[in-house]
């Protein structure tokens, strides 16, 4: 157990190590920060290392057999109704749990917190139904994203304008580091018992259609409702004077956390119990293996999101209002390009995400290509992000190109890249999107003189729809590259057999 911490804790170390090395060379060249900020974020990049660690080693140990067991257990079933309602449940159960929520609640005064909680975890809950069913009776992913896609942004043309980015940006709920390894192995335990060819393929797909529900349902709240915006107050830079004061910093927005982690993963850990009770799928020595992954994933997303919150946004605002109060802030697009390349690899679920392809794939979608490909997709998004808070160009300008994009695409690509890529969109946008890249965009954008809920909301959208294009493409080269191969393969059996006829002859 300690060689595997030891691994995991490495493995964090090289991903964090870049985002944090960039911000440092920024802070001492054109963005200069104050000491203070600099100190919260050291602090912080220290959590996150420890954090993530601790916490991809708890996904590997809990979450990854629980989401497999239930699968199986559900893929058993003669009738596919119960694995169907069972899916919804699942899915409400997880969304009401997720932190992030409880946020995007507070960002839209006009709507009823409990109306938009209720009616997200609804969303999340019909579209885990929807997903399991495709498993089910074998429904080709792309059509099913072609129809709810359309849906989606019919209603957007019926939603305030102002309200637009919000409501994707809610897609990123589901997408929590706690519930992705949990739904993506339940893919996979789904799949497990199918013996046909395409049951790796139908693995993927959980995570790309159930972060359609929140953006539907905020869209179609928004109709209703008619807010005239979502709100937002950046937050004020707590002053730090000595490494003290950071310290306390962080001691004082543990409790917060620990409650809310407790409130994500009590809920799954109920959910395993009243599971286990029914079925008994697990040995006890598999429960109490199950358990202590529980603990340390527990424990390591509190230490992540501690870090995140408390060190990395302020840096984040702090750095984005000094570069965009520049009069060459159009080096905000290099730069917040550069840093979107290398943070993507600081999610934790993106670790998940890449060692579970790379196993249902066997190994034909290596874990260094899908990095690459998650790293230019976020890349891009993030360029393009600043180049909207410079220039005001609504967020439907690119979603609406983009999307159409990467459906198209899903026709000319091996399925599996398909299901991949789909859900590869809802693990980019995570914990490291919303605390370091939001808060970037929005001190950008308040230093430039820009409109926060139009211009700088939707970063966490647009981290959520490059890599779709991203990695179809990659999929798009492979099936290129095996057509090639063959083609070559089979001239030179016909120039073998023309050899052989000529010496027959």
């Amino acid at each position: 157990m300690r060689k595997q911490l030891r691994e995991k804790i490495f493995e964090s170390l090289a991903s964090v190590l870049p985002i944090t090395a960039i911000v440092l060379v920024l802070s001492i060249t054109i963005a200069p920060v104050s000491a203070g900020t600099l100190v919260l974020f050291l602090f912080g990049a220290i959590l996150l290392i420890f954090g993530m660690g601790v916490f991809t080693l708890g996904a590997d140990l809990a979450m990854t057999p629980m989401g497999e067991g239930m699968g199986i257990e559900m893929s058993k079933s003669r009738k596919a109704v119960w694995p169907i309602l069972s899916g919804f449940v699942f899915g409400v159960i997880i969304t009401m749990a997720e932190p992030d929520l409880q946020v995007l609640a507070e960002q839209v005064p006009a709507i009823p917190n409990m109306v938009i909680v209720l009616a997200v975890a609804g969303g999340v809950g019909v579209f885990m139904m929807i997903a399991i069913a495709r498993m089910f009776y074998e429904i080709p992913l792309n059509r099913l994203l072609f129809v709810f896609y359309g849906i989606v942004f019919l209603a957007a043309a019926f939603t305030p304008a102002s309200f637009i980015p919000v409501s994707f940006d809610s897609g990123g709920v589901t997408t929590g580091p706690v519930t992705v390894p949990f739904i993506m192995s339940m893919g996979v335990g789904l799949a497990a018992l199918r013996s046909d060819r395409h049951s790796g393929e139908d693995s993927f797909g959980l995570v790309a259609l159930c972060s359609i529900g929140p953006v539907l349902a905020v869209l179609i709240l928004g109709i209703f409702y008619q807010p005239d915006s979502a709100a937002y107050e950046m937050k004020e830079i707590a002053g730090i004077e000595t490494t003290v004061d950071a310290a306390r910093e962080f001691v004082r927005a543990f409790p917060a956390y620990l409650k809310e982690v407790a409130a994500a993963v009590l809920p799954i850990a109920g959910m395993l119990f009243l599971f286990q009770a029914g079925t008994k799928r697990f040995r006890r020595r598999k429960i109490l293996k199950i358990v202590g992954g529980l603990i340390y994933t527990y424990t390591g997303l509190v230490l992540f999101l501690t870090g995140v919150n408390v060190g990395f946004m302020p840096a984040g605002q702090f750095l984005g209002a000094a570069i965009g109060a520049r009069k060459d802030n159009y080096l905000l697009i290099p730069i917040g390009m550069l840093m979107g390349y290398f943070i993507v690899a600081a999610e934790p679920a993106v670790h998940v995400l890449t060692r579970q392809v790379e196993e249902v794939s066997n190994g034909s979608v290596s874990a260094g290509s899908m990095k690459t490909g998650l790293s230019i997709g976020v890349a891009v998004s993030v360029g393009i992000s600043v180049l909207r808070i410079l220039t005001g160009i609504p967020i439907l300008y690119f979603l609406i190109p983009g999307y159409l994009i990467s459906l198209l695409l899903t026709f000319f690509v091996p399925k599996i890249y398909t299901g991949i890529a789909f859900d590869s969109g809802g693990v980019a946008s995570g914990p490291m999107t919303a605390a370091f890249l939001l808060p970037f965009a929005m001190g950008a954008c308040e230093a430039a003189g820009g409109n926060l809920l139009t211009d700088a909301f939707g970063v966490v959208a647009m981290v959520a729809m490059t890599p779709l294009v991203t990695i179809q493409t990659l999929g798009l080269a492979s099936e290129l590259r095996r057509h090639a191969r063959s083609k070559y393969l089979k001239d030179q059996f016909e120039q073998i057999e023309d050899i052989v006829l000529y010496f027959d002859d």
